[in-house]
């Protein structure tokens, strides 16, 4: 049963119970099961919709079945989702098809014993759809949210509380839009003008960015990596947030720079452009193959100032001359992807309360590699305040000799929260961007 149903089930199974990256799981899941467009969009949309409504679903799914779904295999419980979802969601596909499906789907993945109860679940939605019982919004208004949007309690009274309520609500909402793609133009290979072009040529659709130069939306782009201006390096992959970073950052040609945390290499390619190639890039990541990653991406753009090399930011092993400008993107929760990467949101909270000083100590060690007068990044994907403001707080309390650099913003983007000038949160809702924050500070 190779088809975009068991693409699916496969890909959700290697999500929830091994824990991949879900952009990585699908497209290796895709390639293996080799489908046509139309069972790739199909296999895409059940997998992206039942990781991003879980909790609707299996909130949903309770009130129809006698065991709990805290209580089936994984098995089961991802095909009960899939045919619920489809039910619920998808208006193209006929009930009965996704009652037969999810049945043929069990048979198939050595759960034949589950596929009448499968069937009994999904047929009982289908009867009592009118009947669903949502959480009252008066009496439980955080669980009427997190059912309607998907989205754990914890995460909700984090953002409500840094935020506020109008920002928290226009969070969760964002977190179900589709993202945009950005590029970043190859501006040493080729101009934005004619970059577009050629894009158009090849059938997908690109538009400048009005207030930023050398950064593209994309739209149809299907698979980026048989593109061939990509392979002939003439852009990467970069959201726009990425890209603001690396522009306020300023790097200058002839610099030495250092990138700490540097995988998979969109801030060091933007920078080393910025640069005009010329000076020194050091860009390092404690993994020999997100190393492998940086290297053959600087090889595609022609860059040739970028020197990747395994270094541990949190332990380095090696002495460093100092450089003009550090960066250090932390490793960090990523609340500020989850459209991106729907899984983020059921991570536990433990998980994420060890992150601030894991960050706090790289910042702190980085630190040391800055010369006089010299300037430090700190930027995270998430939108925590523990590990944003609190950290930067942290650090310049403890740090005399360094003080806060305030940020020349292009005049499009303004804050969306009450912050100091040298920091900045950028919100989907808000920016169009990825939920993103970056502080900077000078070496007296």
């Amino acid at each position: 049963m190779n088809n975009a149903r068991s693409a699916a089930l496969a890909a959700l199974l290697h999500v929830n119970v091994d824990e991949g990256y879900s952009n990585i799981v699908l497209d290796k899941t895709l390639e293996a099961y080799s489908l046509d467009q139309r069972d790739k969009a199909l296999a895409s949309a059940i997998f992206y919709g039942v990781l991003e409504r879980r909790l609707t679903l299996d909130y949903i799914l309770n009130q129809f079945s006698k065991t709990p779904v805290s209580k089936m295999s994984p098995v089961v419980l991802e095909i009960l989702r899939m045919g619920a979802f489809q039910i619920l969601y998808l208006e193209k596909i006929p009930n009965s098809a996704a009652v037969n499906e999810s049945v043929n789907l069990a048979k198939a993945n050595k759960a034949a014993k589950a596929s009448g109860f499968i069937n009994a679940v999904l047929r009982s939605l289908i009867r009592n759809i009118d009947q669903i019982k949502m959480p009252d919004a008066q009496t439980e208004p955080r669980t009427a949210l997190s059912i309607q949007y998907s989205c754990p309690e914890w995460i909700i009274r984090l953002w409500e509380e840094a935020y506020g309520h109008d920002c928290m609500t226009g969070l969760l909402r964002s977190a179900f839009q589709k993202p945009p793609i950005f590029a970043k133009v190859n501006n040493l290979s080729i101009s934005e003008e004619n970059l577009i072009a050629r894009l158009e040529q090849e059938g997908i659709k690109a538009k400048a960015v009005p207030w930023f130069i050398n950064a593209l939306e994309l739209e149809h782009t299907g698979s980026i990596g048989s593109c061939k201006s990509f392979r002939e390096g003439l852009f990467h992959i970069q959201d726009l947030s990425s890209q603001l970073c690396c522009f306020l950052f300023d790097p200058k040609p002839g610099e030495r720079v250092i990138d700490v945390c540097s995988a998979p290499g969109g801030k060091a390619f933007t920078i080393a452009e910025m640069m005009e190639d010329q000076g020194e890039l050091l860009a390092f990541d404690q993994y020999k193959g997100k190393v492998q990653l940086i290297r053959q991406g600087a090889e595609r753009l022609k860059l040739t100032i970028i020197q990747a090399a395994v270094r541990d930011a949190s332990n380095p092993k090696m002495e460093l001359s100092p450089a003009d400008r550090v960066l250090c993107d932390v490793p960090c929760s990523g609340l500020g992807i989850i459209r991106r990467k729907p899984e983020i949101k059921y991570k536990s909270k433990q998980a994420i309360d060890s992150l601030p000083d894991l960050q706090y100590g790289i910042l702190c060690k980085s630190s040391k590699l800055v010369k006089d007068n010299g300037i430090l990044f700190y930027s995270t994907c998430t939108l925590n305040p523990r590990e944003n403001f609190e950290v930067t707080n942290r650090f310049i309390n403890n740090h005399d000799d360094f003080e806060p650099l305030p940020l020349h913003l292009p005049a499009t983007i303004q804050h969306s929260v009450d912050e100091p000038a040298n920091q900045l949160t950028l919100m989907p809702h808000f920016h169009g961007t990825d939920g993103f924050f970056i502080a900077a500070f000078r070496k007296k």
